[in-house]
């Protein structure tokens, strides 16, 4: 257990502050500071709020991750950090941060991608990933299915959403219910109580002739919406219970039909599936029945780790570590549409115009001792 790399990682991408500490594959601390509230009431994420809630939350968050893992600063292996893709000015906090604590502790820096990062962290719970993996991402930016060979360079695409993101329907119809921000949880808990079978929504791209792995929830939102003001402008009740219910089921009914069909269509035999979504109990539960009756193994991180945290780029962090990759140099930019093709972003080692070696620089060699106490 010991010799397994050590390693801090630092989310910043959207609105969450996370900070997790692993070694190998074993969690050893996840903290987090969310700003949500503060974007409630515009009910939606600001950027601005969410880079100032982050610069604020960053410091006593990295020293809670610490305390928790029982582990000092010094002991770390590496410092990763979500590089990409999120919002410009969040990343940015994020990676000046993750700089300046692997420089002034003599540690490599790992730009990551948050990608990537959301499915290695089933390796935290579910132990290492099955090589290939095949992945359904679904969160309030993404809605992806991706084929990952080896999760520290090789993350193909497979489909994508080519409107809004899942989450981001979700976030929409809760507005028009009046169910508040974000829309995700609260959406779930009233599709419960209703009949997913009520109303007959649209389940986009899932024609003949449209394309097999990609996704669209925009037409989806519009129908709902309209459903919704059509109940209301002839003054009935908007049955909020079964809107939500037969919204939750045409969305989880694409997803899973098109992950299992890219499943079965590769010859993989394992869907992981992560993001905020992925917290979503239809999902999980109807993931699970296509699964099983396709004999594909599904993996699902338990729902804390599903939506942002730090503890999944530690964990990917870990995984470059462990297959030594090359760290990241010091110009490490915060590439808020880094693709997913890039799991990692390694230092240019090559003809720098740095002298460079695995993210150390010769004046980082010299100065380190005076930085950290």
């Amino acid at each position: 257990m010991a010799d397994e790399p050590l390693v801090l990682g630092i989310e910043t991408s959207c609105d969450e502050t996370g900070v997790g500490i692993v070694r190998g594959t074993t969690l050893l601390s996840d903290a987090i500071a969310s700003s949500v509230d503060e974007h409630a009431r515009f009910g939606g994420v600001v950027p601005e709020v969410a880079s100032r809630a982050h610069l604020e939350a960053m410091v006593p968050t990295i020293d809670r991750a610490l305390k928790e893992a029982g582990v000092s600063a010094r002991d770390l292996d590496g410092i990763a950090v979500t590089a990409g893709p999120g919002l410009a000015g969040a990343l940015l906090v994020g990676v000046s941060a993750a700089k300046a604590y692997a420089y002034a502790l003599g540690k490599p820096l790992y730009g990551v991608n948050h990608l990537a990062s959301h499915i290695c962290v089933d390796q935290l719970e579910h132990g290492p990933l099955p090589e290939p993996t095949m992945a359904l991402l679904v969160s309030g930016g993404h809605s992806s299915l991706l084929l990952s060979s080896d999760i520290t360079s090789d993350v193909r695409p497979m489909g994508a959403t080519i409107d809004d993101a899942a989450g981001e329907a979700f976030d929409k119809i809760a507005r028009v219910l009046n169910l508040g921000f974000p829309g995700g949880p609260v959406i779930d808990r009233y599709a419960r109580e209703g009949d997913p079978n009520a109303i007959a929504f649209p389940r986009g791209l899932t024609g003949p002739r449209d394309p097999a792995y990609d996704f669209s929830f925009s037409g989806l939102k519009t129908a709902v919406a309209r459903w919704i003001e059509a109940k209301r402008a002839v003054g009935e009740e908007v049955p909020v219970r079964d809107v939500s219910a037969s919204f939750q089921e045409a969305v989880v009914d694409v997803l899973t039909r098109k992950a299992v069909r890219a499943c079965k269509d590769e010859g993989v035999d394992h869907l992981m599936i992560g993001g905020g979504v992925a917290a979503n109990s239809r999902l999980r539960a109807l993931a699970q029945e296509r699964c099983e009756a396709a004999g594909i193994r599904l993996r699902v991180p338990r729902p804390k780790l599903c939506t942002d945290n730090g503890a999944m780029v530690a964990a990917l962090g870990a995984e470059m570590v462990a297959r030594n990759r090359a760290a990241s140099s010091w110009d490490l930019p915060a590439d808020s549409s880094l693709p997913v093709t890039e799991p990692h972003v390694p230092g240019n080692h090559e003809g720098s115009r740095h002298d460079h070696h695995h993210g150390h620089d010769h004046v980082h060699e010299v100065s380190k001792e005076n930085l950290y106490p």
